[in-house]
Order: C-alpha cells, then sequence, then structure tokens
C-alpha cells in the first residue's frame, strides 16, 4: 500500500489553496468588500470551493494515515481481518483520490456545462456516413453510461446508410469536461460491410463539442443578420415523423454557422433549440478569438482524413482501438463501439500524452 498523502497535496497543490483562502478572508475583512457585489460573492464561491477541496482531501489524508496504522498493527498482530479492513479501506481512499483528480482536470470554466455534439462524416460516401453512424452511438452510449440524458436534435441521414451529420444535446455533471476529450477525426479500418469483394476500408468521421451557454451570458444576434425557415422534419424508410413544417433551419450570415433542429413535434421548441445551438456556437467562436493560444476545440478542426486522427479503430487484419494522443489502447473494440470510453477520456483528462508522438 502506498504512503500517506504528503502534507503539501501533490497536484493538488493544498498548500496553495490553503493561501488563496486566508487571501480571500483578508480581503473580506477590508472595508468595502461589498460595494462590488458581484466580484465580492465571486471571490467568496472560489473561498468555498477551495475550503471543499482542502476538507476533502485532508478526510482522505487521515484515511490512508489511518489505514496504514491498522495494516501496521495487523501484521504485528497477524490478525487478517484487520488486513484485509485496512487494505479496503486504502483502495477505497484512493479511489476517492482518484475522482478528486479528475474533478480537478475538469476545473476549465465551461467544463460543468452541458454539452452539444457534432457528428460529421468524412469523404469516402457510403463508408464514412456509416462510421458517423456508428460514432453517434458510441457517444451517446457513453453518455448514458455516465448517467447523462441525451437529446439527439437533428439528424441527416446518408444517401444509402448511416448519417451525414448529427447534434446531439448531452446534459449531466459535467457532460462538456468529459465529451471534449473526444473532439477530433476518428478513424475506422474494416472490412466493408458495402464492398461485394471484401475488401479493406478506411473512413473517417469528425466530433466537434462545444458547451452550452447559460441563459445570463449575452450573446448578441440581430435579426437582420439570420435567416429562419421552416421545413418538414425528415427520417429513415418508416420511421415516424412529424408531416408539418415544424423543422427549424437558422442561417447566422456573418459567421456562416447553419443550425437545423427537427427532433420536436413543436416549431417553437426546435426554433428555442436552434438559436440555443447558434449562441453556443457563437460564444465557442468569440471564445477562440479573445485566446492568443488555440483552444481543443480550433486544435481539432482538420481535414478529416489521414494524419489528422486523434483515435483509430481497427477491425481488420487485427482488432485494437489506440487513442494517438495518450497511446492507450484497448483489443475490446466491441465494447468501446458500445460506449466504453472512460479509460481514453480519463487518460486525456490527466494530461496522458504518447511519447511517441511528435509535439503539436
Amino acid at each position: 500500500m502506498a504512503g500517506a498523502c504528503p502534507t503539501s497535496g501533490g497536484g493538488f497543490d493544498i498548500d496553495g489553496k490553503r493561501a488563496r483562502i486566508a487571501a480571500i478572508e483578508e480581503q473580506a475583512a477590508l472595508p468595502g468588500f461589498w460595494d462590488k457585489n458581484l466580484e465580492a460573492q465571486a471571490l467568496l464561491k472560489e473561498k468555498a470551493q477551495a475550503e471543499a477541496q482542502v476538507s476533502a482531501w485532508e478526510k482522505e489524508r487521515q484515511r490512508l494515515e489511518d489505514a496504514e496504522v491498522l495494516l501496521d498493527l495487523a501484521r504485528e498482530a497477524n490478525d487478517e481481518p484487520s488486513r484485509v479492513e485496512a487494505v479496503a479501506a486504502a483502495r477505497e481512499s484512493e479511489r476517492a483520490i482518484e475522482a478528486m483528480e479528475r474533478a480537478r482536470m475538469l476545473g476549465g470554466p465551461q467544463d460543468g456545462a452541458p454539452a452539444i455534439v457534432t457528428i460529421n462524416a468524412g469523404a469516402g460516401g457510403t463508408e464514412s456516413c456509416d462510421w458517423a453512424a456508428m460514432l453517434l452511438r458510441m457517444l451517446t452510449r457513453f453518455a448514458e453510461r455516465k448517467g447523462f440524458s441525451v437529446e439527439l436534435t437533428d439528424s441527416q441521414p446518408g444517401d444509402e446508410a448511416g448519417i451525414k451529420s448529427a447534434d446531439l444535446l448531452v446534459r449531466g455533471p459535467y457532460a462538456y469536461g468529459y465529451l471534449k476529450a473526444e473532439a477530433g477525426v476518428h478513424r475506422l479500418v474494416r472490412i466493408s460491410p458495402f464492398d461485394a469483394a471484401a475488401r479493406r476500408h478506411t473512413s473517417f468521421a469528425s466530433v466537434f463539442v462545444y458547451p452550452e451557454i447559460e441563459d445570463d451570458i449575452e450573446i448578441a444576434i440581430e435579426e437582420k443578420d439570420i435567416r429562419i425557415d421552416t421545413f418538414r422534419a425528415s427520417g429513415a424508410g418508416g420511421q415516424k415523423v412529424n408531416k408539418t413544417s415544424s423543422a427549424i433551419r437558422i442561417t447566422h450570415f456573418p459567421s456562416g454557422i447553419v443550425v437545423s433542429c427537427q427532433n420536436e413535434r413543436s416549431q417553437g421548441r426546435n426554433k428555442d433549440l436552434a438559436m440555443k445551438i447558434l449562441k453556443s456556437r457563437l460564444y465557442e467562436m468569440e471564445q477562440r478569438k479573445r485566446e492568443a493560444e488555440r483552444d481543443a476545440v480550433e486544435a481539432q478542426k482538420k481535414d478529416i482524413a489521414f494524419g489528422s486522427q486523434i483515435r483509430s479503430y481497427v477491425l481488420a487484419p487485427y482488432r485494437l482501438v489506440k487513442d494517438h494522443r495518450t497511446g492507450v489502447e484497448k483489443g475490446n473494440v466491441d465494447a468501446v463501439l458500445d460506449g466504453d470510453l472512460e479509460e481514453f477520456v480519463t487518460a486525456w483528462l490527466m494530461g496522458v500524452r504518447n511519447p511517441n508522438r511528435p509535439s503539436d
């Protein structure tokens, strides 16, 4: 069993958090602290969050120390039940620390927000459209495994199979923080089910992930800058769809962004969802403009083709899924395609980097 946590808190920077708490307490004691009400509230919120993190870390440190003492006593007394209890306590504490570390990695300003996920098939016709549909299912299953709610807001079917594109609205704790790890180009290698000669094909599809912005964030959209079109919702053969013109397409001229929503039967509901997605994309675009360094979403906007993929899924001639950013590999391809992405996402969040991958 590993030794007790260091008093400094290691990667959690507990000493730094304690210093920040003390600094805010000094500020709060100064005259005029509440003159700027919003700033004061933000500081107190920051202090409360830091205090909660320090308290949680102290709890786990104490639990590890107690487990070590119990384990030493159990060894001296040759007490097997106590030894088992100590090991179980240590493992439980390690899991809690891992969860704390993950939460630390989900500390971005929008990580706690719902996620808007866009999937686009790459070049390759039916093959890529089918792969995009497989990605849609994979990401939906991953979100459901996390306990998130998933709403398909728009989907454009492929000409023969699969989808050309799809938009998902995913809600749940840290939905954007988790799903942003999937942003990028995904590559599939398999024996094509659409090729009569049973040849091996390579297909590409891209995933973009945006945070759903809060209603209190102001994104100005002028009426003159948009066009709103209505049309009838479409669906695959035999699928029940709304036969009235309730689907909405919004075109934003200055940015060139086009958003469609056809999932709801109500035209008003579709319009509200489409406007929310448009605002989220405009917000993300503005954030990128303000940052000197391109953020994760912008960095993934590459050609949907060879050399730009973040992950490869190989079904033939062998079976393996490999993340090119972190080097994480899994041989159970079926489980991955069924939404078992936890190991890939966690490695990316923790900043694990493939040592064989050149710097970007």
